[in-house]
């Protein structure tokens, strides 16, 4: 073997351990923020308290979005949930803040699109592409919330999934978790190293430290994947859209996994958007594919709980991805449904591309101005 493909296997094997150790302090990070929550908070009674001004679900819904929108990773935010679920926060309020974390998450394709900005035809394509994202979450938002609301479908089929895999006594997972044992003693350091601090202080330095090292993790993690996967996922993106809806959706899934990132996935076709190589309607499917796609990262993030929490961080996860395939099973199968997001991503282009502040001003107003008047206003 030459010294060159040596070089090549050596990079490849410190890549992969890299990766491995990300997962790993997701876990970990995951496992903080719950550990730290239920110190910080006394308890569910205590967390019900600090989370007092989100018993609406609409405020909930924007804390979710606009969260997203500043990390601009909805993978980060789920991850947090799942741990803040687990240390006591209520699921009715976490299943809007998931809702709210798949509109905050298209703001990253959304951004992309304005580096066509320059040309106006480019830009209108890109542009259509990108919010087309939009439009499909909030769509899909608009008739599961409610649903949600007045029903708890979602919550009630989650959690008897969840029972089914953790609390059946003949068919728990608790035994066989082997996730609680690695994860502790690297939980305990955070814990020991904060605990020069006083009281419930010690739990609000570990929620601190657990969000800071999900959002360096998934970060991190993002781009590593995509220097070990971006090739393929790429090649898989050029083969599979335009084959058709179902394909398209289950190569977005595919791809979305593989990177672990949902605006990764939906970033990587702007520009094939924008220079015309595939239109609105062909990128679509694979968009909504990247949906499902980056609900892995909450059912992984899920795995680091056990315990009496661990039926409940299970089904905050199981709702994430509940919520994105019935909407792609509802929205996208029902025709009159499917072509709206389109409708409304092309006539937004077309205004967007003739007024370029106009374009602007949606993209600031949608995810942060807007989410943010409407939080203060409430509380």
């Amino acid at each position: 073997m030459s010294e060159s493909n040596q070089n090549s296997l050596f990079s490849k094997v410190i890549n992969w351990a890299a990766i491995a150790l990300l997962v790993y302090l997701v876990l970990v990070a995951v496992g903080t923020v719950s550990g730290g929550f239920k110190l910080a908070s006394g308890g569910s009674a205590g967390a019900k308290e600090i989370f007092e001004f989100a018993t609406n679900p609409f405020v909930a819904l924007l804390l979710g979005a606009l969260a997203t929108a500043l990390v601009q990773s909805s993978s980060t935010v789920t991850s947090v949930i799942v741990g803040l679920v687990a240390g006591g926060l209520p699921i009715g309020i976490a299943i809007p803040m998931v809702m709210g974390a798949n509109i905050g998450t298209t703001i990253t394709n959304t951004l992309v699109s304005i580096g066509h900005i320059r040309s106006k035809e480019e830009f209108q394509r890109a542009f259509a592409a990108s919010t087309v994202h939009d439009f499909f979450n909030l769509l899909a938002v608009t008739i599961f919330l409610p649903l949600e609301i007045m029903f708890g479908v979602l919550q009630k089929l989650a959690e008897s999934l969840s029972h089914l895999f953790v609390g059946d006594a003949d068919l728990s997972l608790k035994s066989y978790n082997f996730i609680k044992p690695l994860v502790k003693p690297a939980v305990g350091l955070v814990k020991d190293a904060v605990s020069f601090l006083d009281g419930k202080a010690v739990g609000v330095a570990m929620v601190v430290v657990g969000i800071a090292l999900i959002l360096f993790a998934v970060t991190t993690l993002g781009k590593l994947l995509k220097k070990a996967l971006v090739g393929k996922a790429k090649d898989l993106l050029h083969s599979a859209i335009g084959r058709g809806p179902v394909a398209g959706i289950s190569s977005g899934a595919a791809v979305t996994i593989m990177v672990q990132s949902s605006s990764t996935t939906t970033s990587l076709m702007i520009p094939l958007a924008g220079s015309g190589v595939f239109n609105t309607r062909q990128i679509y499917p694979f968009t909504l594919g990247a949906n499902i796609g980056t609900t892995i990262t909450a059912l992984l993030a899920a795995t680091s709980i056990s315990g009496p929490a661990a039926e409940v961080a299970l089904t905050i996860a199981l709702v994430h991805v509940m919520f994105n395939v019935f909407a792609v099973a509802l929205i996208y199968g029902i025709p009159t449904l499917r072509e709206l997001p389109l409708v409304m991503a092309e006539k937004l282009a077309k205004i967007g591309a003739n007024n370029k502040p106009a374009a602007l001003g949606y993209v600031l107003g949608s995810f942060f101005v807007v989410p943010g008047i409407i939080m203060m206003a409430v509380r």
